[in-house]
């Protein structure tokens, strides 16, 4: 076997076996190219990035809670709640800092729930997913309101000839990659996942786990702020695949649902591949329940694909 071959399969011990779903992906996009005339049309590529920079944002605070052992199904709902507030009829210097303060909070309380309170991950979010839908559905109970126009100049358009969907895309990561593989922060929340405690390296574990927290609900608020600029209105229930889609990409990406093992480039990767596989689906015309069903499989395959006995949940 070759060494780039050697390269592709093997599994980083810290990174995940991220390789695979590279190359699968890149299967999908020649199988794709050949069987449909739209795929590698320019405008499908564009309308491609657009759908899955939400996913990106989303999955990247996913990913961050899941490196220290947790899960947020609490990020759809901020998301919903996001367009509801950027709907309100409000100056955007008021409804995009509300926005962030809300989400600020609804991580606060995961991170409390589970660090102070001790609830299990899945039970805590699932409770503040629940609160922050009724908030939703309080601040914009159906479909409507308007958005500011400079929240959706930040979606379309051009910058110096770049689309803003990559813009958002290349911001998003950069800011992740420092985060999670360019800091202190990011090696804590390794070790922390990887079941090295706190009294052996100084960690202060609460305080990793109350921050992953906050980065998740912060993330899947930035992907709301781009999704009401895209569709230049408010949706209380918009956010509502986004826990389960989050959680395939980061899954799909070679994260560990167990903790300490994962990449944002595995992640980013989990999510153009699921992306790939929605718009392939699109283009061949089958039916939505039928896509529901699809995602539900491929998480499933995922994780039984996964050492049983490291997953915690």
């Amino acid at each position: 076997m070759t060494k780039v071959g050697l390269i592709l399969l093997r599994s980083n011990s810290r990174y995940g076996l991220w390789t695979v779903p590279l190359l699968v992906a890149m299967t999908c996009c020649a199988g794709l190219a050949v069987s449909t005339a739209d795929f590698a049309s320019w405008q499908n590529i564009l309308n491609l990035v657009a759908q899955a920079v939400p996913l990106i944002l989303v999955s990247i605070g996913q990913m961050i809670v899941i490196l220290v052992k947790g899960l947020d199904l609490s990020v759809g709902s901020v998301v919903s709640l996001t367009t509801g507030i950027l709907s309100l009829n409000a100056p955007v210097y008021l409804t995009v800092p509300a926005a962030m303060l809300a989400a600020v909070m609804v991580g606060l309380a995961n991170g409390i729930a589970v660090t102070r309170f001790r609830v299990h991950p899945i039970i805590a979010t699932l409770s503040i997913m629940g609160i922050t839908q009724g908030v939703t559905m309080f601040v914009r109970p159906s479909a409507g309101g308007t958005i500011a126009p400079e929240i959706v100049s930040l979606v379309s358009g051009q910058l110096l000839g770049i689309y803003m969907p990559v813009i958002w895309t290349i911001v998003g990561c950069a800011l992740a990659w420092k985060i999670v593989h360019g800091s202190r922060f990011g090696l804590h929340l390794f070790a922390i996942g990887g079941g090295e405690t706190a009294g052996t390296f100084g960690i202060s574990e609460q305080r990793n786990l109350l921050a992953a927290y906050v980065l998740s609900a912060c993330f899947a608020a930035a992907a709301g702020i781009f999704l009401a600029g895209r569709i230049a209105s408010g949706d209380p229930n918009i956010g509502t695949q986004y826990a389960v889609d989050s959680i395939t990409a980061v899954a799909l990406g070679g994260t560990q649902l167990a903790g300490g093992i994962g990449s944002l480039h595995g992640t980013v990767i989990g999510c153009a591949l699921l992306a790939l596989i929605a718009n392939g689906m699109n283009l061949l015309n089958v039916s939505a329940f039928i896509q529901t069903v699809v995602k539900g499989l491929i998480l499933l395959v995922v994780i039984s694909l996964q050492p049983r006995k490291n997953i915690g949940l």
